[in-house]
């Protein structure tokens, strides 16, 4: 795979968990990064310092993906310290598991704001802002391909996500830029693995072949790859990154 030497990437959610890793696979990959973040300013800013550290280049801006005039600055903000976007990663999101009959209207809406929301007001900045040439990847979910109790408002909204995917990129596919969506399985982060008793992990672990749930590294080469020239020809496809567990 090509490095992505003078490309500028701007990736939502990405402070830590999936969305750091991607951030610090794209980084070593040469690529200028943006971690976006809602909340904590300092966990923020101590990965950016790693990944100074490390010999990359990065920035960190706040931003909730939820509000349009936030997603806007973020954008705007973004190409006046770096000069361009090149590549989006769409990774800012939020599960609630919950039946559906337990579900609240007030879950059902925080879920759909920042997952699908999210993701459209980026697309829309996108659609004018982002360079001639780019690559949007954006992050779904293997809960799609499984019928899980608890899930289903999720999976709504990474469903949706998908379907945005695939529309815009007719939409914007004129100025050479590509679209597709990922969807990983259940991978080791802090948000996913807490609270969750250790059977529950090693019963997740057997629906996969290989016997374990996915590392952050995983996921963030498949993206790495997404944004690179060797993936010019991918586009509106959906990528699951599973390990065979569905």
């Amino acid at each position: 795979m090509s490095n992505l030497k003078g490309k500028v990437a701007l990736i939502t959610g990405s402070s830590k968990g999936i969305g750091a890793e991607i951030a610090k696979i794209l980084a070593k990959n040469e690529a200028k990064v943006v971690v976006n973040y809602s909340g904590s300013k300092e966990v923020a800013e101590n990965f950016v310092k790693k990944i100074i550290q490390n010999g990359g280049e990065a920035i960190s801006i706040q931003a909730d993906v939820s509000k349009k005039e936030d997603v806007t600055r973020l954008f705007d903000e973004t190409i006046t310290h770096f000069g361009k976007i090149d590549i989006l990663v769409n990774n800012a999101g939020i599960m609630i598991n919950a039946l559906i009959k337990d579900t609240t209207d007030e879950d059902f809406e925080h879920q759909f704001s920042t997952n699908v929301k999210g993701v459209f007001n980026t697309l829309r900045e996108a659609a004018t802002k982002l360079a001639e040439n780019g690559s949007i990847i954006n992050v779904s979910t293997s809960v799609n391909r499984l019928m899980l109790p608890t899930y289903g408002t999720y999976a709504a909204t990474k469903s949706a996500v998908e379907q945005l995917t695939r529309v815009f990129s007719k939409e914007i596919g004129s100025r050479g830029i590509n679209v597709n969506s990922v969807s990983p399985g259940p991978t080791n982060t802090e948000l996913f693995m807490i609270g969750k008793p250790q059977q529950v992990i090693e019963g997740l672990s057997k629906l996969s072949p290989f016997n374990r749930i996915a590392e952050p590294n995983d996921i963030a080469e498949v993206v790495a790859f997404l944004a690179s020239d060797e993936a010019r020809w991918i586009n509106a496809q959906n990528i699951g990154i599973n390990g065979g567990m569905a």
